[in-house]
């Protein structure tokens, strides 16, 4: 029974490894790095984009975040999912769109429902534009593509 239990404990450990792993090599990152280094609570505390700083990091199931100050790393650290972007770091309008993930612009966001969408922008696309035109068609739809994906993979 004993080593009934200890099998069960290691295979769920491993199973958040492989989980983490996954999160790495899926979510919108370069070198394991979020956002570009912008700090995700900004966007809520002060409804713009900010850099963070690497000497107010923190990592979470394999992806790092910088924050601009040592508040905004303990309002993360406290509550990880309110302010961690939505569908990977990835664009929320051609997650709606195709279900592919598409760089961003970290400074083209929207809040909906407390949830950060983060979208692709250049000098002649901005998704933003597109997605508020079509957002209630748009974001059940990224949901259901992010999920689909989130099955094959995890």
């Amino acid at each position: 029974m004993l080593v009934l239990l200890c099998c069960a404990i290691f295979s769920l450990s491993m199973r958040g490894q492989d989980i983490n792993q996954l999160r790495r090599k899926h979510y919108n990152t370069e070198k394991s790095l979020a956002i570009a280094g912008y700090d995700p609570v900004c966007y809520f505390t002060e409804g713009k984009a900010r850099k963070g700083q690497k000497q107010f990091s923190y990592q979470y199931g394999n992806v790092i975040y910088f924050f601009s100050d040592r508040r905004n790393l303990e309002l993360f650290k406290s509550s990880p999912d309110k302010y961690e972007p939505q569908f990977g770091g990835w664009c929320a309008y051609a997650m709606g769109n195709t279900g592919e993930k598409v760089e961003v612009d970290p400074k083209t966001f929207k809040i909906i429902g407390g949830k950060l969408y983060l979208f692709y922008h250049t000098f002649f696309n901005n998704t933003l534009d597109t997605w508020n035109n079509n957002e209630s068609t748009l974001l059940p739809k990224a949901h259901a593509n992010w999920k689909n994906y989130l099955n094959k993979y995890f």
